[in-house]
């Protein structure tokens, strides 16, 4: 503390920006440096941490695995570069990321490895942490093909016998893409003890049409596209509705101490695009706001 303060004084006009490298920030991450710089992975650490620290054993970490998610089966620039210069530099996936390759056509199945590497540090309980962390998904991925894996002590298939019968004592588990939240926790039974971490890792789909599960996983990073804007949060903190703007940028609108409902964050950010913008900003139409 004394530290911080001292820093705090000798350079007031740094300090703000120093703080993304720390925790990456209380704000949304930036479109789309956040999943290139890891802020995306500071914020979802610090998030897990946090819940872990509150007491939460189950909690959900969601937001898009890559940069164009909505584009993902006919590629971006982005995604390409998300896919070569991160997630398969950073996996040591054999061969890299070339037209083609495994990774390059299972690129979100990849990603998500890649994401939980970068949380299970955090989802161990820190550098002091003696958990052993086990990474289950039900997407399609060659687990030979990855050479690193950092702190996830094992990896597997969600409910596969190999994944049931491999499990460990004190083993916190992040699963992948789990499938409709009726099911988390019978997966949650099946492949972790009571009372150890268990991760919702980008659940690809809900089946509550609502944001976030309504099964009691904290959500403590939670990141969602909705029409012309994003919903965000980092626990403890708030939930924040953002505008995206025409030209990329985002801005808060409203923050909320509970989780809204996903039509009442929806209808704000629509309707404030539309009186701002009318129909220019759309991010995929030419000459009306288009990004991508």
């Amino acid at each position: 503390m004394k530290t911080s303060v001292a820093i705090a004084l000798l350079f007031p006009c740094s300090v703000v920006s120093l703080v993304p490298l720390l925790d990456g920030g209380k704000q949304m991450p930036k479109l789309y440096d956040g999943w290139l710089n890891d802020q995306i992975a500071k914020q979802a650490s610090t998030g897990i941490s946090n819940a872990l620290s509150a007491g939460y054993d189950k909690i959900e970490v969601n937001f898009p695995a890559v940069p164009n998610v909505d584009e993902v089966k006919f590629g971006t620039p982005l995604n390409k570069k998300f896919g070569t210069s991160v997630v398969a530099r950073d996996l040591g996936v054999v061969g890299g990321y070339t037209p083609g390759s495994e990774v390059s056509r299972e690129l979100v199945a990849f990603a998500n490895i890649y994401w939980a590497k970068k949380i299970a540090p955090a989802v161990k309980g820190g550098v002091l942490g003696g958990k052993n962390v086990a990474c289950l998904t039900t997407e399609n991925v060659s687990f030979k093909a990855i050479k690193k894996t950092g702190d996830v002590t094992r990896t597997g298939a969600v409910l596969s016998p190999q994944a049931r019968q491999g499990g460990r004592s004190n083993e916190a588990v992040i699963c992948v893409n789990p499938g409709g939240e009726e099911r988390w926790d019978s997966i949650a039974n099946a492949h972790c003890e009571p009372g150890q971490p268990f991760v919702v890792l980008n659940n690809a789909y809900s089946t509550s049409y609502d944001l976030g599960n309504k099964r009691g996983y904290e959500e403590a990073y939670y990141l969602k596209r909705i029409s012309k804007g994003w919903v965000f949060r980092i626990f403890p903190g708030p939930w924040q509705a953002y505008i995206e703007r025409p030209d990329g940028s985002v801005e808060l609108l409203e923050t909320y101490k509970e989780k809204p409902p996903l039509n009442q964050v929806a209808t704000l950010v629509r309707d404030t695009s539309f009186k701002r913008y009318a129909i220019n900003n759309d991010r995929y139409a030419k000459g009306f706001g288009a990004r991508l």
